[in-house]
């Protein structure tokens, strides 16, 4: 990543229709911005969905990307939340090694220290949850690699504003993008 490059997280609420998520994704793939991460769900209202991206960008880029996403015939709303105050959790499931009991003793230790979950055991492995920032992902990912991991599958960011912040989140110079006709039928 160049030192221009920012990580942001965009919340993106769009119809909960067939192929929006395609649309999303098209528009990244044929301007050839990147996503790193994409978690998609539906909202309390069931005729929305809100997509949480992340990208990197420069200021130039991630503006582009907000316009872009915002001229979407089905996107209601884009938001930056990167440039807002919110609460921000990753979560990993991971299949440890356990060799031999000091290193299912060692897996335990980490999971206590990490506050992460056992959720599955067997004589030779064990499932952990994990969720948090994630650079409490990367340390314990780090500390549990010398006992080989097996296998992962992680979320990537998710992220939402803070209450505080929902109230006052910035609906323009590039932060948020609200469409007019969209907003009128939330």
């Amino acid at each position: 990543m160049r030192p221009d490059e920012a990580r942001h997280i965009l919340s993106i609420l769009v119809e909960n229709r067939f192929g929006e998520l395609c649309r999303v994704v098209g528009l990244f793939s044929g301007r050839g911005f990147y996503i790193d991460s994409l978690s998609v769900a539906p909202t309390p209202d069931p005729a929305f969905s809100k997509i949480i991206l992340t990208t990197r960008g420069s200021e130039a880029v991630i503006e582009q990307i907000l316009k872009q996403v915002g001229k979407l015939v089905r996107v209601s709303e884009v938001v930056d939340l990167s440039e807002v105050d919110h609460v921000e959790r990753e979560m990993a499931l991971l299949i440890v090694g356990t060799a031999s009991p000091a290193d299912r003793q060692e897996v335990l230790n980490l999971v206590n220290v990490f506050r992460a979950k056992v959720i599955d055991i067997s004589p030779d492995a064990v499932t952990v949850e994990i969720t948090g920032q994630q650079d409490k992902i990367e340390a314990f990912l780090g500390l549990l690699k010398p006992l080989g991991i097996r296998d992962i599958v992680r979320t990537g960011p998710l992220a939402i504003p803070r209450i505080s912040a929902a109230a006052e989140a910035p609906r323009a110079g590039g932060v948020a993008v609200v469409i007019p006709e969209a907003e009128s039928a939330v």
